[in-house]
């Protein structure tokens, strides 16, 4: 049944396509997908009619669902033969107003994914975040992942547009194979579109009261143009990767920096499980990053913490899960996050789960 539902969501969601011809851009990585695809929405949903995945819909089931603009019903019956009719009408009659840009997620976990969902989508622009163990139960080795987040930039046609994450090791290995047009991003000197100067805003520490941090500032820098931006709230330096992300993918489409940086500082919010901070009893902050975890999402999380500042009192937790889907390196890799931990010099650390 599932077989079935998959082969008609791809049908009708590449009819739907074919019909109404919007720019796609597709991003994948193994840290930030989803905090880059709200990002780059955030930045072109004021100048453009632009639609992106809801909630994880970024699979074979979920990608098709988000271009034909429906919600699953679940195990529904009646509630997917009511989407395939709607989803034939639409791709018949031309009564519906269709988005110009499509901003999708695209998710793998098994080899062959990105290219299942990139024939039903092709890019024209694709955004490549970072890239490190996950999903390594399926992919065998790192060398595997790579080659399957890759697949996503192979798929663009020549006058199409790679944005990639130039701090990444593995990334920039690669940049000599690409064949379409290339905008980086990042903190290095050698990236197109670059950050400066980040600092995390807080108040200072004051006995008996939560840490308050403020948010994020920081400076984007694109052919000698520096404009200042702040995201309110945010923790995690992962936000600003996904706002070079952004910023880059706004300047493919002509926007100026100034507009860029407004929109990000207006609309950049963590997203739920994210590096979100939550106020806890007692006078604690509790940073809510529970939406998944890979080594790669568990280091960034450690080095935002190290940043917040407490009174000498306080005390800095670390409350950890398994890691899941690593394959035979899960011992390896739980051991490595085992190791790197006390040179942060936090106060506790509590695990729970069978790694």
């Amino acid at each position: 049944m599932k077989k079935i539902i998959e082969k008609l969501l791809a049908f009708y969601a590449k009819k739907l396509l074919k019909k109404y011809k919007p720019k796609i851009i597709g991003i994948t990585g193994t840290v930030g997908k989803s905090s880059t695809k709200e990002a780059i929405y955030q930045v072109l949903k004021h100048n453009f009619s632009v639609r992106r995945n809801l909630k994880n819909y970024n699979n074979e089931i979920g990608l098709p669902l988000t271009i034909l603009g429906r919600l699953s019903p679940g195990r529904s019956f009646p509630g997917w033969l009511r989407v395939f009719w709607m989803a034939s009408g639409d791709s018949i009659f031309t009564s519906i107003s269709y988005p110009k840009i499509l901003v999708l997620e695209m998710a793998a976990d098994h080899p062959g994914d990105i290219n299942y969902l990139t024939k039903i989508a092709q890019p024209e622009i694709a955004v490549l975040t970072r890239i490190g163990p996950a999903h390594l139960e399926f992919f065998k080795t790192l060398e595997n992942v790579t080659k399957e987040k890759f697949s996503l930039i192979k798929s663009l046609p020549l006058n199409g547009w790679a944005v990639l994450n130039i701090d990444d090791n593995i990334i920039r290995e690669f940049i000599p194979e690409v064949k379409s047009k290339i905008l980086t991003y990042g903190l290095s000197e050698k990236a197109d579109v670059r950050a400066l100067k980040i600092s995390l805003e807080q108040e200072k520490p004051v006995k008996g009261k939560r840490p308050n941090v403020i948010g994020l500032r920081f400076k984007i820098c694109y052919q000698g143009n520096i404009i200042p931006v702040f995201l309110p709230k945010v923790i995690s330096e992962n936000e600003v990767y996904a706002s070079l992300a952004a910023a880059s993918v706004g300047l493919i489409f002509d926007l100026h920096l100034i507009e860029i940086a407004e929109y990000l500082e207006k609309n950049i919010k963590p997203l739920s499980g994210r590096m979100r901070q939550i106020k806890g009893i007692k006078n604690t902050l509790i940073i809510d990053d529970t939406y998944n975890s890979s080594p790669l999402a568990v280091k960034s999380a450690l080095d935002s913490l190290k940043k917040i500042e407490i009174y000498p009192e306080a005390r800095k937790w670390i409350v950890l899960g398994d890691m899941l889907e690593l394959g035979r390196y899960k011992v390896k890799e739980h051991l490595d996050i085992g190791n790197i931990i006390p040179k942060y010099k936090f106060d506790y650390l509590i695990t729970f789960g069978d790694l």
